[in-house]
């Protein structure tokens, strides 16, 4: 795989580092979740469903003994992602400039919600909140309602967790020019503002021109919609290009002459009406008989048992299911030579491999006996307990 061979450590946290640290997982990098410790033999990180392909060693950083385990690990690995409030580590005497110090190449990811600096870098806050600051959610929502967040995607895991993984990517690849790690300050406010750099700099064509929820594509257009089947299902429309507009009204059973212009925007609510009135007449299934073999741009809106059986989904392999019989998606993209081959096996428990991650790291075993008896890491044997 394309990361094999690197050594990545990801101290445990919410959403946004999880994702970030599957990702480089399932494309074959070897991800060490570093847990607190816990009081079960047999937990799993509290909402951490994201841990596919790692292995988790259970660590205390507020002891002195589990500080020094973490730099120790720092001076083999190649990437630690570290997902605290700015001061945490440099608290710990973890900061990145005792740690590049010791390992001048090593790659220190630091994913936040506010970033490293600013006024806001020691404030708590979620997706919504990164979301907001960003300008991004002043243009999602539809007319006359409040602006609307949709669930925790674009901040946390598109704008944090996936920007955070492009980075770490970014420079693994300079290093091996340079030879030397740097730090990342992966910010969700600014990832989420970069990944929406379209909005940004389209303003001045004419595409917001409208408020919210009565543009092209935010809801507007009656050609850009989600409408309710008879089934109480829905399709979704993305007619934008006139020759694609011409199949919409042609599965809709409409004569193009008899209506409006297509960028008629004083119509557009009526033909929404009209639209809504036409597809509440078929099923979700009569639509797709209708649309599936044209370029109309209608699809259904599928759930995540559907698009998992779906055909197409189906043809591609685009989910996969893990030993445990849990369907999830495929890692995306697909590379032709060195593809994703993410792990079929449970997601770890706490603690289940750090004797064996001491051990690869050089630890022996008297000084991981010490470790423990320190109550500094955490040793949980499943064999044994099960």
């Amino acid at each position: 795989m394309a990361l094999r061979g690197v050594r990545v450590l990801e101290l445990a946290g919410l959403a946004p580092a999880p994702l970030c640290g599957m990702i480089l997982a399932d494309f074959g990098a070897q991800v060490v979740r570093v847990d607190r410790l816990s009081q079960s033999a047999a937990a799993s990180a509290p909402g951490d469903v994201q841990a596919r392909g790692k292995r988790s060693l259970a660590l205390d950083l507020k002891r002195q003994q589990g500080a020094a385990v973490l730099r120790r690990l720092c001076r083999g690995a190649d990437v630690l992602i570290e997902p605290f409030r700015h001061g945490v580590m440099e608290r710990l005497g973890l900061g990145p400039e005792v740690l590049l110090q010791e390992n001048p190449r090593l790659i220190y990811a630091r994913l936040t919600g506010f970033g490293q600096t600013g006024k806001y870098a020691q404030s708590a806050g979620h997706d919504i909140n990164y979301l907001a600051l960003s300008g991004v959610l002043s243009k999602l929502g539809r007319k006359n309602e409040n602006p609307y967040a949709p669930v925790n995607l674009l901040a946390d895991f598109a704008g944090g967790g996936v920007m955070c993984a492009l980075g770490i990517v970014t420079a693994l690849f300079e290093r091996a020019r340079s030879g030397r790690g740097q730090v990342i300050d992966a910010s969700m406010v600014e990832g989420v503002a970069y990944l929406s750099s379209f909005l940004w700099k389209s303003q001045k064509v004419g595409l917001w021109n409208q408020p919210r929820g009565e543009n092209l594509l935010d809801s507007g257009a009656p050609f850009y919609e989600v409408y309710r089947t008879s089934d109480g299902k829905f399709m979704a429309v993305g007619a934008i290009e006139p020759k694609f507009y011409e199949q919409l009204i042609k599965g809709l059973g409409l004569n193009l002459d008899e209506l409006p212009g297509q960028m008629s925007l004083s119509h557009w609510p009526e033909m929404k009406k009209k639209f809504a009135s036409i597809f509440a007449q078929k099923t979700q299934a009569e639509w797709c008989s209708i649309f599936d073999s044209t370029d109309a741009c209608v699809t259904p809106v599928l759930s995540f048992d559907d698009a998992a059986s779906h055909l197409h989904n189906k043809e591609r392999r685009s989910f996969i299911k893990n030993d445990l019989g849990e369907i999830s998606p495929r890692p995306a993209p697909v590379l032709s030579r060195t593809p994703a081959v993410p792990s079929c096996k449970r997601e770890p428990f706490i603690g289940e491999h750090t004797e064996e991650i001491l051990l690869e790291y050089g630890f022996t075993k008297q000084e991981i006996a010490k470790l423990c008896s320190d109550k500094a890491i955490q040793l949980n044997n499943l064999k044994a307990n099960l």
